[in-house]
């Protein structure tokens, strides 16, 4: 995967994810805006990818709102003369469960996730279609945008709409060559340790030194953020011109290809559904086999003695 001469930006990039995405894409050979909101983290990100023989430069902002958008933007142009991809990876987690959730709690994590990869989505967008040579637009979801998570309905929201966005703007951008996919990535970090179907595992691991056991990396698809790093140095390459508006599963030992919404069951009756006639056929036809909902819980094998 050669990306020299590419230019990229990675929001979120000051550490977990992020910052492993930023050094998978500055190792291949690309230049990296790295983004974050505290200025130490993003001085520390750049000595990292320049330290390691990249090129980078460093915004420190809150993703969210057009200005910091274009603040990346300019400053990719400005530093590196160009843009050709774009990784939305900002985000920060508010979790409570409904009845307890203010409007703070969901509009500050649909700001920087939906919100925020649309304004640095668009500002790309911009930006590529004006140089006219196509362009890479990589935007992070979540397992619990395709599946809801208890306590994360605003997370669950804006994951579950990047989806979408990924999709539409496939379809808007294609004439431009520019590809827009949706990557959902599992992986130990800050953020996945507060999802209860992961917590104890992580901290065991943590605690005891060892690595994540192997059931765990292929069952599940749990591992470490470079496990994730190569589906977005894939995705930012001229191999993947053909791959648009997917969403793509890494973590650990798996990647997979996410199914888009569909009918699962359909029922036709003349005249049309009165309530009596739904609840008359739901068991039996459309509703037999309801869709299963949530982050099921890691399970080790028996055997496995849960770490070993």
């Amino acid at each position: 995967m050669d990306l020299k001469g590419k230019v990229a930006i990675v929001t979120g990039s000051g550490r977990g994810l992020g910052l492993a995405y930023a050094e998978a894409l500055a190792a291949a050979g690309a230049a990296v805006v790295v983004n974050d909101v505290g200025q130490e983290a993003v001085d520390a990100a750049v000595e990292r990818l320049t330290r390691a023989g990249g090129r980078a430069a460093g915004v420190v902002a809150a993703v969210g709102d057009t200005p910091a958008a274009d603040e990346l933007v300019a400053t990719a142009v400005e530093r590196f003369g160009r843009l050709d991809v774009l990784v939305t990876n900002a985000g920060i987690l508010r979790d409570r469960v409904l009845w307890k959730m203010t409007d703070d709690d969901f509009d500050a994590v649909v700001r920087v996730h939906l919100r925020g990869t649309f304004t640095c989505a668009r500002a790309a967008a911009v930006r590529m279609r004006e140089q006219g040579t196509g362009g890479r637009i990589v935007l992070i979801s979540s397992p619990a945008g395709q599946r809801g998570n208890f306590g994360q309905a605003n997370y669950a929201a804006a994951k579950a709409g990047i989806v979408a966005m990924a999709r539409t703007w496939a379809l808007e951008l294609a004439r431009a060559g520019i590809t827009v996919n949706a990557v959902v990535p599992v992986a130990a970090t800050e953020m996945t340790r507060t999802i209860p179907a992961f917590a104890p595992v992580i901290e065991e691991a943590e605690r005891t030194g060892r690595p994540l056991p192997g059931w765990l990396r292929k069952d599940e698809g749990l591992g470490t953020v470079e496990d994730v790093a190569g589906l977005i140095t894939f995705l930012a390459s001229d191999a993947s011109a053909d791959v648009t508006g997917q969403a793509i599963g890494i973590g650990g030992d798996r990647l997979a290809l996410w199914t888009h919404p569909q009918e699962k069951a359909v029922a036709v009756k003349d005249g049309g559904w009165s309530a009596e006639a739904i609840a008359a056929q739901w068991s039996t036809g459309v509703g037999a086999q309801p869709e299963t909902y949530g982050i099921p819980a890691p399970k080790a094998p028996q055997g496995t003695g849960g770490m070993r």
